[in-house]
């Protein structure tokens, strides 16, 4: 049963009433006539608007900061334009001397024969490795000079050929030498044998020609590259062997599809770089001929990277048949009907075979089944 309002219930009911409206009213008028640091709306307004300004723009700049540059010599995006000069580094390549160190580096890679059967590699370091170890740094020639010039490059040796030593002279090269002019910028690794543990790194490296003086801006030639997207020409080939002289001594690119690399080896066993642990790439791999002529008894011998010739080119698990040309002051280019192949972007290696007894009884092709 409901219980009837008496007079005093409606009294206290209006004087209730009364007092929550004048807390309203005086809880207003604080809050419009107190200080403005106590207002609620100034820090929710100054919290809200400015970050997500530049929060919507960030992405947009980086990935326009990230597409902004390239490699000239990989065609590999980067974040900064590449300044520095590169550095033309002789490796040996000697049984004894491998696995190398820091060959996963360098942006352009060469084999080439020096003498008694054996190769020499010459690595062309410029967009990518500071401070990692790069070596056995070995001697130099007049043809490996020729290589490492031109690409701009310093070149980096441990002695060379007398022939070497007087281009390197009388034209007054600029290079380092670990026994002639910049042995404080290589060290020996005490876990290997002399000659094979000479080493040094980009950093040091370009310390010491810092310190000699040397040229910082130079020309160095960029690539044409394809887009990843491109579909690759020529032929179906899984990998090829490449045998340089020495019929025990034969390289080896196999196809990888998963990652568009070739997997390199040596006498069927994988190349590997020992910073990383991990097998040597190549995204492209040419293989040229050229003429080689033998100067003296220990082999020494005179290639000719001038002249151009018969070459194959590799990319994507297709191989293209053209020839290899070379402009003065330009770089080994592979060409096809007169034209230039576009690259696809990665490191390149080159691999120089004689032109005798023929260019292709040094290559075998292997297509796929």
């Amino acid at each position: 049963m409901m219980k009837r309002n008496t007079g005093k219930d409606k009294i206290w009911f209006r004087l209730g009433s009364s007092m929550i409206c004048l807390a309203l009213c005086g809880s207003l008028l604080a809050s419009c006539g107190g200080p403005k640091a106590e207002s609620p709306k100034e820090p929710v307004v100054e919290e809200q608007t400015p970050p997500e300004e530049p929060a919507q723009e960030d992405p947009v700049g980086s990935g326009e900061q990230q597409g902004a540059y390239t490699s000239p010599l990989t065609g590999l995006p980067l974040d900064m334009p590449v300044t520095q000069r590169p550095l033309s580094v002789m490796i040996n390549n000697a049984p004894a001397a491998r696995p190398q160190s820091g060959l996963t580096q360098a942006d352009i890679v060469y084999e080439v024969l020096a003498e008694g059967g054996i190769t020499r590699i010459i690595g062309i370091f410029q967009s990518k490795g500071t401070n990692e170890k790069i070596g056995p740094i070995r001697s130099i020639r007049p043809y490996l000079i020729d290589i490492g010039e031109s690409y701009g490059g310093v070149l980096v040796h441990a002695g060379g050929s007398n022939d070497a030593y007087a281009i390197l002279q009388k034209q007054h090269k600029e290079d380092l030498d670990e026994i002639g002019n910049a042995g404080a910028y290589f060290w020996r690794d005490k876990t290997r044998k002399a000659p094979h543990n000479l080493y040094s790194d980009a950093d040091k490296l370009r310390e010491g020609a810092d310190k000699r003086g040397y040229k910082k801006d130079v020309n160095v030639p960029a690539y044409t590259f394809r887009t990843e997207n491109d579909l690759p020409e020529g032929e179906n080939a899984s990998g090829v062997d490449i045998t340089f002289l020495l019929k025990n001594y034969k390289v080896t690119y196999q196809y990888n599809e998963a990652d568009k690399l070739y997997l390199r080896s040596i006498n069927g066993q994988p190349h590997i770089d020992v910073n990383t642990g991990k097998q040597l790439t190549a995204t492209n791999v040419v293989i040229l001929g050229a003429n080689h002529k033998t100067l003296d008894d220990v082999g020494r011998l005179a290639v000719d990277l001038v002249s151009g010739g018969e070459a194959f080119l590799l990319q994507q698990g297709k191989v293209i048949k053209g020839n290899w040309e070379r402009s003065k002051g330009d770089v080994i280019r592979f060409v096809k009907d007169g034209k230039e192949v576009p690259l696809y972007p990665g490191t390149t290696y080159f691999n120089i075979v004689p032109n005798a007894p023929t260019f292709e009884s040094h290559v075998n092709v292997l297509h796929q089944p």
